[in-house]
């Protein structure tokens, strides 16, 4: 069962997220809001990557109207990610936000809340809510005797009950921990629970190396079960590399279509060019094509032709000089220090 092919839609900016919609991917700004030229910049370059929806911080006034003029130059849906105060709410949806990330349970009381959701619904401004695992609350951390999926989902509830009570049902849910399998086993349980589309992620995944692997274990293993509507991968670094893995995670589990699959060899003895060096200017270089296909980086001539055979097209290094193959077959040698070059001739006069 697809668990996503049954959520509820929501609409975030021209984004529809839930009902079977493609997987939104998401990013978030590390700019300061209020520098505008600076988080303009930033959401550009990771529209150019493939982001489709961006959250930026909105910690106080200066931030939240600034939200407004960042709005009229970005062209993707942008969330205002609300910590403790809810007027910052009040001022993100008044200055245009296309969605709230907000924990109810931490903004006050009842009429705080009340004021937001009249706010969001005025607006038609969904509302992100659920919980992290370093966030639960300590009474469920005593209930379930630590952090728990179980403690995740009740609590993630909790919030939707809130903004429920108020006569609103334009939410997502986010219930992550940086823990794999907690994550894992607490999306398995909540998915059972809901009709909520579902924002997936593994919080405070760490750096490019690990925090890589983290996400793609967990959010692949999410999705792979049909459950999740929108993603983001959390990285100490770049968000353009949190694009870039989150559209890997997507391709692989054949959830979307497009763009340049790379594949390349692990090197051996018989590898007489600078393989690994090649292989990552090939994957830098192919992120601008948006053909459905695959590229092959080989590093033996050898071997490069049969082991290509899978990829629409080729590249096998030799001694001093290469191979143009295109699906298994050999086009042409290449002197060695053009093989990148003539690879993106091919791909700018591609024809499928």
């Amino acid at each position: 069962m697809a668990y996503r092919d049954h959520t509820k839609v929501v609409q975030v900016g021209n984004v529809k997220i839930g009902g079977g919609n493609p997987i939104a991917i998401q990013s978030m700004t590390n700019t300061r809001t209020e520098d505008v030229e600076a988080t303009v910049a930033q959401i550009l370059c990771l529209e150019e990557a493939g982001c489709e929806i961006i959250r930026s911080t909105v910690p106080n006034e200066k931030a939240a109207k600034a939200l407004g003029e960042i709005k009229k130059r970005i062209h993707i849906p942008i969330v205002a990610d609300i910590h403790f105060d809810y007027r910052m709410a009040l001022a993100a949806i008044e200055n245009g936000a296309d969605a709230i990330r907000i924990n109810p349970g931490n903004i006050g009381g009842a009429d705080r809340i009340k004021a937001v959701v009249d706010a969001a619904k005025e607006h038609h401004v969904p509302m992100r809510v659920g919980v992290n695992s370093g966030s639960l609350e300590k009474n469920l951390v005593e209930k379930y005797g630590g952090v728990t999926p179980e403690g995740l989902v009740e609590s993630a509830l909790d919030k939707v009950r809130m903004v429920e009570q108020d006569g609103y049902d334009q939410i997502v849910i986010s219930i992550k921990s940086s823990d794999v399998l907690t994550c894992v086993r607490a999306h398995e349980l909540l998915a059972k629970q809901t009709d909520y589309p579902l924002h997936v992620g593994i919080t405070e995944a760490g750096t490019l190396y690990g925090g890589n692997i983290k996400s793609a274990l967990g959010i692949g293993i999410i999705l792979y079960e049909g459950i999740g509507d929108t993603i983001r991968v959390s990285l100490s670094g770049d968000p353009v590399e949190e694009i870039r893995t989150a559209k890997q995670i997507l391709r692989d589990l054949k959830l979307r279509e497009g763009g340049v699959e790379v594949t390349s060899c692990p090197t051996c003895g018989r590898t007489r060019i600078d393989l690994i060096g090649l292989a990552n200017e090939v994957e830098k270089m192919v992120q601008k094509y948006p053909y459905n296909i695959k590229v092959a980086v080989m590093g033996c001539a050898v071997n490069g032709p049969g082991e290509a055979k899978e990829a629409d097209i080729g590249i096998a290094g030799g001694d001093g000089e290469g191979l143009l193959i295109k699906k298994g077959e050999i086009i042409r040698k290449v002197p060695e220090d053009q093989l990148l070059s003539v690879l993106q001739d091919e791909l700018d006069h591609w024809q499928a």
